[in-house]
């Protein structure tokens, strides 16, 4: 049976990128930097008034396991598409990459998902998702030889949005376990915490979770505080293994008991697009503590990853990452 560094598990969108103004996401009433869930209809509707875009694979938990194999992990993947072009598409780059991806496509309606990201000029990304086939993820699609046989699964919150999934996620969670592996979960941004703070914080004091990733937003709204050493605190106890926060230029913290690890970030000379910085930070991460790295190191891989990939557009890397100067530095450093 072949093992796998990660399994990751997500809501499988394709992504349509295009630069935008701010007076753009007014007019459009985009809420600025954060995710909302929209219809058919108003996807429609963005699509017809965005400007040139670009599409690609996307999806937070596929952003992640792009990262990973691109710096040399070995992983899979499991998400629903719908048999239709952009299925398609998704397969197709995610399977390119070497990922493991066999999920059953959903046959008729509703059509793949897809997410509006417009990219203002200070690299803010603002993103209105359709869910389309996602919702339609469930306990089925969940491939117990692969759970059994990754070291760790990793899930997006913004899977709690599609009610179906949270009993796939809970499935899977059970088999990681009883196979002795680890699961974590990112709490994807703070308007899902918000609406699933209790849920999240369940899975984590239940031991449904073992790896907590947030950013400092996340954390704070998760503890309903503005105080990130009471954040901090919170998911130390919490947190079954251990959970990391990341601050943007500020770098990232890891917290398990009573340690504080504190990694900065690396200068970049210039922000393109910010989509995908948390989701390749965690790719960076995983390959690192799969690799049994410190978790400074592991987290030195993480924020590399993430530097690379805010300086271009789109959250896919586009060249190797293992093959990055910042990334050998952060295997020996």
């Amino acid at each position: 049976m072949a093992e796998y560094d990660v399994l990751t598990i997500g809501n499988a969108i394709v992504d349509i990128i295009a630069r935008c103004d701010d007076a753009f996401l007014q007019a459009e009433e985009v809420q600025k930097g954060g995710m909302t869930l929209i219809d058919a209809g108003r996807a429609e509707h963005l699509y017809g008034r965005m400007g040139p875009a670009i599409e690609t694979s996307g999806g937070s938990a596929g952003n992640t396991v792009a990262g990973l194999v691109s710096l040399g992990g070995n992983g899979a993947y499991i998400g629903k598409v719908s048999n239709d072009q952009l299925g398609a598409i998704f397969a197709h780059d995610i399977r390119s990459l070497g990922v493991k991806f066999e999920t059953q496509p959903l046959e008729g309606f509703p059509p793949t998902a897809r997410c509006m990201v417009l990219v203002t000029p200070d690299g803010e990304r603002s993103m209105s998702t359709y869910l389309g086939a996602c919702v339609e993820l469930g306990p089925e699609d969940i491939d117990a030889e692969i759970v059994a046989s990754a070291k760790i699964t990793y899930f997006e919150g913004y899977l709690w949005d599609p009610p179906r999934a949270k009993e796939a996620i809970v499935a899977a969670a059970k088999i990681a376990h009883d196979n002795g592996r680890k699961v974590a979960m990112t709490l994807s941004d703070s308007f899902c915490v918000h609406r699933y703070r209790a849920e999240f914080l369940d899975l984590m004091r239940q031991g449904t979770v073992d790896i907590t990733f947030a950013n400092e937003a996340e954390a704070l709204a998760l503890y309903e505080t503005e105080d990130l050493d009471v954040a901090l605190n919170g998911l130390a106890a919490d947190s079954k293994a251990f959970a990391i926060v990341t601050r943007s230029e500020k770098g990232c913290v890891v917290v398990e008991g009573d340690k504080r690890i504190a990694v900065p970030a690396l200068t970049v000379p210039h922000v393109v697009d910010t989509t995908g910085a948390g989701d390749l930070f965690a790719s960076g991460f995983l390959r690192g503590h799969t690799l049994g790295l410190s978790h400074e190191k592991s987290a030195r891989l993480g924020v590399a990853a993430a530097g690379h990939i805010i300086g271009q557009i789109g959250p896919r890397p586009q060249s190797p990452l293992e093959g990055l100067a910042e990334v050998k530095a952060a295997f020996v450093g």
